[in-house]
Formats: structure tokens, sequence, C-alpha cells
């Protein structure tokens, strides 16, 4: 690092409703540099010492959100925030600086290792940036502005990286809000069932991350934050500081090569007060993530809630935020409102329950889903019950008879324009019926010889759940980007079909893989393998008369959005 930049800390407590301060250096400890972060701090932080609220990840601390087309990260989503959460460092999937500093609370927002500000190797989801993160939650505690209770709270990467922190249990950390994010790397975000998920990293990648590597030429006349404060790298030295997830990803397939393997963590380590939250909508990324992550922390206080619509709103949505704030009350200042902190006084499990065809994308119309509060999950009273696919097409609670399978057949390589599919659907409900809950598909599969191509090495299966209204209309949910999303998906590669039955987290509803290299099994033209499919959870309320589709295809379909696979060499 040049001589010239020593420590480029900017103290402004006259501009804002706050003390901001920016640039702030965090030494790292396990592989030496540092990275960078701001500060913003209560006027009286000079005297007084308040919790912390940590972000930490890739998208630029200084890139600010804001409806100002030519600056903003996400331009609509901003005009379109709580205006309560506006503010002149507001920035994407991240606590709001005023609103958090004016109820007693620091917010620090850091440039993760090799991006915005930091020095260093940009290596996303990587075992060397959590322990850069381990060191900027211990810093925080012990800062003269801080009370020595630090908090995690943010979306997506910032709610993913919450995971892996608490799971190293560094010092000060007291509680964490993972708000939509995933918690297992290769299931939940790389590889769906085995199958890369190419077309989501790739975007996310090209458009979120690399824009903001640490030496990039342009950012400043681009509008796209500060030029890097020690300056430009050149093309070769940006491409020798980065790892490019779109290269590991396909480069890498099972979770025992050290790529994965090294991201790994145990979520029973995690015992740090959690509030885990979900939504039913994001069928492709998070959903089954932070669900798994409630299921497995060892926490004593945890806690999971379940919301509905876009990815990007409800974070800030007035009663979500009292929510926020009465739990992080609780456990970074001793001031619980609502008995988070004494044992049986809030219900584990906080849930919407999705009844009626109300629309998607409109969250004042979602406000009339209702709310159930539940004692575990799954949930204790659930009935399991098995349902048959027929040759009809059917989808029946009747087993079907006799002794021989009848076969039906689809085309191979579809795709998400011309889908190849055969679709199941049950008869209409004879009662209001709800769905919540793990589902598993168990299905016997073949491929067969196509004369005219190679011989078919493997079988990838992409399944999905409909949901017809009384009146035969499908009714959609809202998607990550406010998009319209079945019920939910799954997904599986067929020969990466070995279950794991005597692992601790494998149920009958919830078949565990290990997806080792070890595991890898043949896949034969004219052999027949029965699979388990695992299906992300789901919450429906079928009215009498509505029906329920089971899809199976060769490739992505209807409310895949970002999130399809189709790297030609991965498929």
């Amino acid at each position: 690092m040049p001589n010239r930049i020593q420590d480029l800390l900017k103290v402004d407590a006259t501009s804002f409703p706050y003390i901001f301060e920016q640039n702030a250096t965090v030494p790292l400890k396990a592989a030496g540099g540092l990275v960078r972060c701001n500060v913003y701090r209560p006027k009286d932080s000079d005297r007084n010492r308040y919790p912390v609220l940590v972000t930490y990840g890739p998208y630029g601390k200084d890139i600010p959100l804001t409806d100002d087309l030519s600056v903003s990260f996400q331009p609509k989503s901003y005009s379109e925030v709580n205006p309560e959460h506006h503010g002149p460092h507001a920035a994407w999937e991240t606590p709001e600086p005023t609103f958090w500093t004016k109820h007693g609370y620091v917010v620090v927002r850091v440039d993760e290792r090799g991006l915005g500000q930091s020095p260093g190797v940009l290596d996303t989801m990587s075992r060397g940036t959590s322990d850069a993160f381990f060191d900027v939650v211990e810093w925080c505690s012990v800062q003269p502005w801080s009370s020595g209770r630090v908090g995690l709270l943010g979306i997506s990467y910032y709610a993913g990286s919450q995971w892996r922190v608490a799971a190293r249990k560094p010092r000060g950390l007291s509680a964490i809000i993972p708000w939509e994010g995933m918690s297992d790397y290769y299931r939940d975000r790389c590889r769906h069932g085995g199958i890369l998920s190419n077309d989501f990293i790739r975007w996310w990648w090209n458009r979120q991350v690399i824009t903001c590597q640490y030496g990039r030429p342009g950012r400043a006349a681009s509008n796209w934050g500060p030029d890097t404060l020690e300056g430009d790298l050149s093309p070769e030295e940006l491409e020798a500081n980065r790892r490019d997830q779109n290269v590991d990803n396909l480069n890498n397939k099972f979770r025992d090569q050290e790529y994965y393997a090294s991201k790994e963590y145990s979520m029973e380590d995690i015992d740090v007060p959690l509030l885990s939250v979900a939504n039913w909508g994001g069928i492709l990324l998070h959903l089954r993530g932070n669900v798994q992550g409630f299921m497995h922390a060892s926490s004593r206080f945890k806690y999971l809630r379940f919301i509905t619509g876009r990815h990007d709103l409800p974070f800030y949505y007035k009663e979500e935020v009292e929510i926020q704030r009465s739990f992080l009350d609780a456990f970074l200042k001793n001031e619980d409102r609502v008995g988070w902190s004494r044992p049986g006084q809030v219900p584990p499990v906080d849930m919407v329950i999705r009844k009626g065809d109300i629309g998607y994308n409109n969250a004042e119309a979602e406000r009339a889903y209702r709310r159930r509060t539940e004692m575990s999950w799954p949930i204790a009273r659930t009935e399991y019950r098995k349902f048959y696919l027929h040759p009809s097409r059917t989808l029946s609670a009747d087993q079907p008879q006799g002794s021989s399978l009848s076969k039906l057949s689809y085309d191979a390589l579809g795709t998400i324009q011309d889908p190849k599919l055969l679709q199941f659907t049950t008869p209409p409900f004879g009662e209001e019926t709800e769905i919540t809950g793990h589902i598993t598909a168990y299905l016997h599969v073949s491929v067969s010889m196509d004369p005219s191509g190679p011989v078919p090495k493997d079988i990838d299966l992409f399944v999905t759940l409909r949901h017809l209204s009384s009146a035969g209309k499908e009714v959609f949910y809202t998607g990550t980007a406010g998009d319209p999303v079945p019920l939910t998906k799954g997904w599986l590669r067929v020969s990466m079909r070995a279950v794991n039955t005597a692992h601790r987290k494998h149920r009958e509803h919830l078949p565990h893989r290990d997806y080792f290299s070890t595991d890898v099994l043949p896949v034969i033209p004219g052999e027949t393998y029965g699979v388990d499919v695992e299906i992300w959870p789901t919450n429906v309320v079928v009215d009498k008369g509505g029906r329920i589709v089971f899809e199976v295809s060769s490739g992505d379909t209807q409310g895949s959005g970002l999130f399809t696979h189709t790297d030609p060499v991965d498929r």
C-alpha cells in the first residue's frame, strides 16, 4: 500500500443527524491487511456508548440507494421503500443510518475484502472473507463508542454471511437477523440438486460484484461510488486479485472438493440469539437456507419468521422494522418489550398464511394474508400424506392398482421458452386444505436413447408445484424480483441421487444428500431408478374446489426468473 495512505478517516459531526466517519480502518489479524468501513453513530457517542449493527458485503458501502437514476443502485426500489428509511447514506439491502442512530445504535457498513475501498483478493463467501468479518465484529465490540454488544442485520448477502461468522463465535456478537439469506452455499445457491444455477451467478457477479472491485477504474466517472483511494489497478492486477464465481462454480461440482469444502461450517455451532426471516416467494435462492438455519442452529433463543413480498421491500416495512428493533433491543440493550429473551413467551415460529388469489407484487394486497404462530417447525401436528401419479396425468391419494409400472415420457433438453414437461393434477379438493412444510417427490425415472444423438449419461429433474383456484386459474405469488412464481420448486441430477439416511439432518420428508464426488452413481439408458427429489418448503391454503399441479420437466419452467440452469457445459 502506498505510504501516502495511512488512515483515511473523515469525521463530519455537523452535516447529518449523526456523526459520519468514512473509511475507518479495521486491521485484519488472520490474513493481515485491512478492510475499510463507514461508521454512523449518534451525536453524543463521544460521551455515551451504544450497541453496534454491522453489515459486511460486496456491493460498495459508498454506493447510494436513491431515486436519482444517474447514481443509484436501485432507483425504482428506493422510490418504493418506506420513507422513514430514506436518507443520505441509505444503501442497498442494509440498515439505514438515520433511523437506527435515532434509536440508539451505531451502524457500521464494511466493504468486503477486495471490494469498494478494502484492498485484497476478491473471493466472495470464502473462508478468508469470513475471517475478515470475524475481525470486524471483534473490532466493533471494543471501540470507544461501542457498548461491547454487536448485532448483525441485513438482507441477502448481508444475511448469508451472518450464518458463517456467527458459527465462529466472535467476541461481542450478541444477536443476528439473517433476513432472506441462504445458509448453504452449495444447496441453496450454486447447485440446486447438483445442477449449476449459472444464470443468476453470472448476472449477480457481472452487475453487482465485479463492478465494485477494489482498484477498478472509472467508478466515479460512471457514478458507481468513488474511485479507489490508492488509485486504479491494471486489468492484469484486477484479474489476479479475484476469484470468479462463474468459473469456480462451473469447475467444481461436489461438496468434498476444496472449493466448496472450504466454505463449510456447522450450523450447530451457532448459539447466538437468532431471528431468521424467510420469504415464501424466495423459492430459488434464500427460502431453504433460512428454514434450515433455524432448524439446526443451537441457539437457546431462536425464531423463524415467514414473510411475503418482493425481496427488497419488506425489510423496511414499518411493522417489520419494529420486529427487528424489538428483537435487537432485547439482546443488545436489555430492553425486552415483548419477551424475546424470556423462554416460551414468544412462539418460535410466526408465519404468513397464503390463502386466496390476491395477485402478486402488490404489497398492500398481501396485507390480507393473516398470521399464525406455531411452537415448532416443521409444525408438530403435520399430517404427512402420500399422493400418487397416475397414467391419466392425475395426482391422487388413491394408490394405483396392479403390479406393473406405466410409463409417461417427455423430450429432454427443453428450454424455458419451449419446456418439455408432464403435469399431474389433483381432483378438486373436497374441503379447505392447508399445505405447509416440506415435500418430497419420489419418482421412478429412466432415460432412453436418441438414435440421432450422443449416448445420454444423466437426467436433470426439475419439479414444480402449482396452485389452481376453484375457478381453474393458476394462482401466482410474489417472487424475489416481483415476478409471478408458483408455490415452490425442486431439482435433482439423477447421478447425485444417493441419500445419506444416517445423517442427523435426514428426514423422510426431507432427504439429506452429501453431494460428494464419491456419491456419483451411473445413469444407464433403459435402466429405471427410484429417486427422492427435495422440494423447497411451502405454504398454501387450497380452497374447496381448488387443485394442486405437480410438474416434472427437463429444464426451467415458468417462475424461474433470474435463477435458470442453462450452462451448456454443466447441462
